[in-house]
């Protein structure tokens, strides 16, 4: 390998949904593209690629992150948690099997990214107003769940949040 190809790579250390890993990175890959291409996890799903929609929302050391603005050799160092830590065994997460059985998904491409979200928001607001949890969620979008209220067009799954936390 050549010096300059190995200036372009960092070695980093992490810990992805409780296991401990060591990985060589090129420094220009994303957290996403780490995530999905290296680690093969791919409930992280890219959407925008801009941070603007919010499907590949995953947590670092428990905050709400988007992945695809993050860097790998950023990580180095932290812990990391996917929609896929979310199940204990074969027991759903209480979050999952809201959004199932209130049917707060539709295609379930954004569902990963409001999940993480909500999971670090329920972490520091386990009571919200439902205007803290509009608020909370307006990152994320859904185009397959947008519907016409009052105000300008919104994710139909607030209205779903809000009912599965009460």
């Amino acid at each position: 390998m050549s010096t300059d190809m190995k200036k372009r790579r960092r070695q980093i250390e992490v810990t992805v949904n409780g296991q401990s890993l060591r990985r060589e990175v090129d420094v220009r890959l994303t957290l996403a593209d780490f995530i999905r291409h290296e680690l093969l996890l791919t409930g992280t799903h890219l959407g925008c690629e801009h941070g603007v929609c919010g499907a590949c929302t995953i947590l670092v050391d428990g905050r709400a992150v988007r992945g695809c603005l993050m860097l790998a050799v950023q990580t180095d160092g932290t812990e990391i948690r996917t929609v896929e830590s979310m199940a204990q065994g074969n027991a759903a997460h209480p979050l999952q099997e809201a959004f199932q059985d209130h049917h707060g998904l539709q295609c379930g491409y954004c569902t990963a990214g409001i999940l993480m979200t909500l999971v670090d928001f329920l972490a520091n607001n386990p009571t919200p107003e439902e205007s803290e949890l509009k608020n909370a969620l307006s990152g994320n979008l859904c185009r397959l769940s947008l519907i016409h209220i009052s105000e300008p067009t919104r994710p139909l799954y607030i209205s779903y949040a809000v009912f599965c936390l009460k």
